[in-house]
């Protein structure tokens, strides 16, 4: 039997207007009834990948926007007409003239700009559009993220290669955004929608077994909710519970991040209990009630708490969490939320919409935006969107307790930054909770971070792989960018310095590597690619430091090792790395790491180290 689009489609519309009835008025009422109208008319010739109509699109975007966001009449006006420029003859012109100014901007936000050249990619170019409107409205991230969940939901229609561009595009760009804005149910279904669509067998996989785990786990869970709510009804405490079972694509992540098998992932769902507020009590006091109602039945798993009402997650997540042990002997885990936590984190920032509620984290996000705008700051825009709002975070505390928000997995280097651009230029080490430690220390929730800097540090070039925030990444790259600006890439077999012999040889991206001219790579190169020599006169011109080693061979004596350190680090002021010492019959032989500016520098060094009393021998050997 044929289907009768029209009527679904007529009935979907009216089903939204009617909902809609109980929070606008009549005018706007009728403005949602002419924007579906308009949007009908302008698409009716289309149809979906499917075979459907394609107004079906906009009408479910809409009441995504309606229903699920929870927004008011002007951004559902806007989904409903969010493709009509893009995909018809009208104009934004025609959508201002009709519906006013701010649906017009609201459609212009969302419409992908058509170019005939992109700056970087067509992807990425719309991933700056979409992020370029937060300094306006939010709420056209909003209908765009409306639009994606709808797209996802009804991929099954599109070639497996367009799935796998839209599935990609929405793991790395608009679930994480969704996490960031505090919507973390839209950011769940995306993640999974994606993950579904990239690994079906995986995810069909993942689904088997957690609904089978569920069943089998059912009677016990049901045993330990029914208590916790009869203790809190005992205790005159208006409370739910919800079973959250977490969904395959967590599941797969934490297999993958803790290197284990489905049987061996903890905390596959966490039991929410949600309360209303008792009178003239606070939320934090109405779950520290709960919590001390049934800490006294349910023995309580030691460090397990995280008090998300106090100090909140940067996309506005609140509860309070604890693991409590059940009869089988198992840890639960257990989210105390009230109501209005449980609301605030479905609609995120949508919810409690206010210019206050909104503006700090809208200013941070600009912020961030402005500093990737600069094209010679040496970073890929979307590398530094993704390090800067894409991962869970956490709430680190300085010495003064100024509470600092880092992403999760965040280091000490991270952390230096956040405080000042010059902290980390010159951060030499940490104290984490009065413990000293490397600057390369990945945090956790609750540190206390004190960072001692030296004017003689600097940034390493590994650090860019030890830090997640974009202003570190920032920092750190235009620091090593300037240090080797003279173009050079050495050799990483012969450590060539800056006075050495060497010889170059020309890479296809157009920088240059150097060798020291007895490099056995640098005479493989030149018997088989000898097109590629150039000439090159390596000087310090960058005032850089370069990692060395060498080997000092003596006659062992009493202070022998401290007038050798002595020598380095008092005489001539050289900073040390490393240190290593064998002695037998008599003789010592020491290794000693250390940087210089030049081969000028490290002669100097070594003939002083040569004159020591006892030294017979020192000998500059590579670095492995």
């Amino acid at each position: 039997m044929e289907t009768n689009y029209d009527a679904l489609i007529q009935a979907s519309a009216d089903e939204l207007f009617e909902k809609m009835s109980s929070k606008e008025d009549q005018k706007n009422i009728d403005r949602l009834r002419a924007a579906f109208e308009f949007a009908r008319e302008a698409h009716s010739p289309q149809k979906r990948k499917s075979g459907e109509p394609y107004i079906i699109h906009p009408v479910n975007v809409a009441r995504i926007v309606a229903e699920e966001l929870e927004l008011g009449a002007d951004p559902v006006i806007a989904a409903f007409l969010h493709d009509v420029v893009e995909d018809t003859d009208y104009t934004i012109e025609d959508i201002r003239e009709r519906f006013g100014d701010e649906v017009a901007f609201l459609v212009g936000v969302v419409t992908k700009e058509k170019k005939d050249k992109y700056v970087q990619s067509k992807q990425i170019d719309n991933f700056r559009q979409i992020l370029a409107s937060m300094q306006y409205d939010v709420r056209a991230l909003l209908i765009k993220l409306a639009d994606r969940l709808h797209n996802m939901r009804t991929l099954d229609s599109m070639r497996p290669d367009k799935q796998m561009k839209i599935a990609g595009e929405t793991d790395y760009f608009y679930a994480p955004l969704a996490n960031r804005l505090g919507l973390y149910h839209v950011k769940t279904e995306l993640e999974n929608l994606s993950f579904r669509y990239r690994c079906p067998r995986e995810y069909s996989l993942l689904e088997r077994l957690l609904a089978e785990e569920f069943d089998a786990e059912r009677p016990h869970i049901n045993a330990f909710t029914s208590k916790i709510e009869s203790l809190l009804a005992a205790g005159g405490i208006k409370a739910r519970t919800e079973v959250r079972y977490r969904k395959p694509y967590s599941i797969w992540m934490k297999m993958h991040s803790k290197g284990c098998d489905f049987a061996h992932v903890d905390t596959k769902y966490y039991v929410r209990v949600v309360y209303q507020n008792l009178e003239d009590w606070s939320e934090k006091d109405t779950s520290l009630r709960i919590y001390s109602i049934l800490t006294d039945a349910f023995k309580e798993r030691p460090g397990s708490v995280s008090n998300y009402i106090d100090a909140p997650k940067e996309n506005g997540y609140q509860s309070f969490q604890v693991k409590l042990l059940n009869e089988k002997g198992k840890w639960e885990e257990l989210h105390i939320s009230s109501e209005r936590m449980v609301r605030n984190g479905r609609l995120g920032c949508a919810a409690e919409r206010t210019d206050e509620n909104i503006q700090a984290w809208l200013d941070k996000f600009n912020e961030i935006l402005k500093e990737m705008a600069d094209p010679e700051d040496g970073m890929e825009f979307m590398d530094g969107v993704t390090s800067s709002f894409y991962y869970d975070d956490i709430m680190v505390f300085t010495p003064k307790g100024k509470c600092i928000i880092l992403p999760k997995g965040a280091t000490a280097i991270d952390f230096a930054f956040e405080i000042h651009s010059n902290i980390g230029l010159h951060a030499h080490y940490a104290r984490i909770n009065g413990k000293l430690s490397s600057v390369k220390t990945v945090l956790r929730r609750g540190d206390c971070v004190e960072i001692g800097t030296s004017e003689t540090a600097e940034p390493q070039q590994d650090w860019i792989d030890h830090v997640l925030t974009y202003k570190a990444r920032k920092y750190i790259s235009a620091y090593i960018s300037h240090k080797t600006k003279c173009g050079f890439v050495r050799c990483p077999h012969c450590h060539p310095l800056p006075g050495d012999e060497v010889i170059g040889f020309k890479n296809p991206d157009g920088s240059t590597q150097i060798h020291k001219r007895n490099c056995q790579t640098a005479i493989r190169l030149a018997s088989q690619h000898g097109d590629s020599i150039v000439a090159v006169n390596f000087e310090d011109e960058c005032s850089c430091l370069y990692p060395v080693r060498i080997s000092v061979r003596a006659i062992d004596r009493y202070h022998l090792l401290s007038d050798l350190v002595d020598c380095i680090t008092e005489k001539l002021h050289l900073s040390m790395t490393g240190l290593k010492t064998e002695t037998a019959d008599n003789i010592g032989v020491c290794t000693i790491d250390f940087a210089v500016h030049s081969m000028h520098e490290l002669q100097i060094a070594m003939n002083s180290i040569g004159a020591i009393d006892g030294v017979d021998e020192v000998q500059r050997i590579d670095i492995e």
